[in-house]
C-alpha cells in the first residue's frame, strides 16, 4: 500500500543524501525511482538533487505552476515507477501537496517528500505544512546545534555573519546563508525572548 513520506528538517541535516541513499537501494533491486526537486533550486545545477557530500543526481523539477498528478500521470506512461522522491518538499505549494496524495492514493506509487520544517523566522514553509498535515508517514531527519543539542531551527545570516530578522521567505542558499541551531540558541541569535 503506498503512502505519503515528509522526511524534514533544518538545513545541513542530510535529506537529499537520505534521498539519494533511498533512490540508489531501489535501483539496486532493479526497481525504477523517480525523482523531482524544486527548479528554484539550483545549487547543485539545474534539474539536479545535490548533497553537501558530493553526491547528485539528475532529476525532473517543478514550480508552483507544476500539477504534479498530471505531471506523475504522463510520467507513468512512460514506465512504471516503485517510488518517486520530491526534494526541496517545503517549495510546494498547498495544492501540491494534495496532488502528490492523490498520487499515491489514485495512482498507487510512493512517495517521499524531503524538505526543510520551518524558514528562518520560525514559520511553517505552505508545503511543509501541508505534509505535516497530509502525510501518512513523518520522519525527522536529526541534525545538530554548534551547543550539540537537536537543531530545530534556522537562522539566515548576512555577508558579516549577523542574523537577519525580515525578507523574504525563500532565499536559496547554504552553509555561506545558514545555520542550524536548537531553540534555545536561535531565540538568543533572534534577538527572542
Amino acid at each position: 500500500m503506498a503512502k505519503l513520506y515528509f522526511h524534514y528538517s533544518t538545513m545541513n541535516a542530510g535529506k537529499s543524501t537520505l534521498l539519494l541513499q533511498a533512490a540508489h537501494n531501489y535501483e539496486e533491486r532493479g526497481m525504477t525511482p523517480y525523482l523531482l526537486t524544486a527548479a528554484v533550486d539550483q545549487r547543485a545545477g539545474e534539474g539536479r538533487i545535490g548533497s553537501r557530500i558530493g553526491l547528485g543526481r539528475a532529476a525532473d523539477t517543478f514550480d508552483t505552476d507544476t500539477d504534479l498528478f498530471d505531471h506523475f500521470s504522463q510520467r507513468l506512461r512512460q514506465g512504471p515507477v516503485a517510488c518517486a522522491f520530491v526534494d526541496e518538499a517545503q517549495f510546494l505549494t498547498a495544492d501540491q501537496v494534495w496532488q502528490l496524495a492523490r498520487v499515491v492514493d489514485d495512482l498507487d506509487v510512493p512517495v517521499m517528500c524531503y524538505g526543510l520544517r520551518v524558514d528562518f523566522r520560525g514559520a511553517l514553509f505552505p508545503g511543509s505544512a501541508t505534509l505535516l498535515a497530509l502525510a501518512d508517514d513523518l520522519r525527522e531527519v536529526r541534525t545538530i546545534c554548534h551547543c550539540g543539542r537537536k537543531a530545530t531551527m534556522v537562522i539566515r545570516q548576512d555577508a558579516s555573519g549577523t542574523p537577519v530578522q525580515d525578507g523574504e521567505q525563500v532565499q536559496i542558499g547554504g552553509n555561506e546563508t545558514y545555520v542550524s541551531l536548537c531553540r534555545r540558541h536561535w531565540r538568543a541569535a533572534m534577538g527572542a525572548p
